[in-house]
């Protein structure tokens, strides 16, 4: 048996109606405003030029779990054990799903959660 120790981010379309002090949050929403640990991303809009040094070119949604992932191992957030990407539109969870499939450091760090 194997046991994969990525952080599980889950899509959901809207905001969960109770605070979970387990979770993350994801949001591609610029008004939503959420408790706990938090990272906002603007889909289709890297912070830095395609292909720059530092970002490769790597998506929002990209960096933005990398700003969630590099707060909990510095300790300068909350410990969560799970990701609630909170995104209402296909562009935005088209682009999480890409880089949780295509972006190497994502792929290393974080995982779809299994539904069920």
């Amino acid at each position: 048996m194997s046991m994969d120790a990525r952080i599980p981010v889950t899509l959901v379309a809207s905001p969960p109606d109770a605070a979970d002090s387990s979770a993350a949050m994801l949001l591609a929403e610029p008004g939503l405003a959420m408790e706990g640990p938090v990272a906002r991303f603007q889909p289709g809009q890297a912070r830095h030029r395609f292909g720059c040094t530092c970002c490769g070119g790597r998506s929002a949604a990209a960096e933005a779990l990398d700003r969630l992932f590099q707060a909990r191992a510095r300790g300068t957030c909350p410990w969560f054990e799970r990701v609630v990407a909170v995104l209402p539109t296909e562009a935005a969870r088209a682009e999480l799903k890409a880089a949780l499939r295509e972006d190497r450091m994502v792929a290393a760090r974080f995982r779809a959660a299994d539904r069920g």
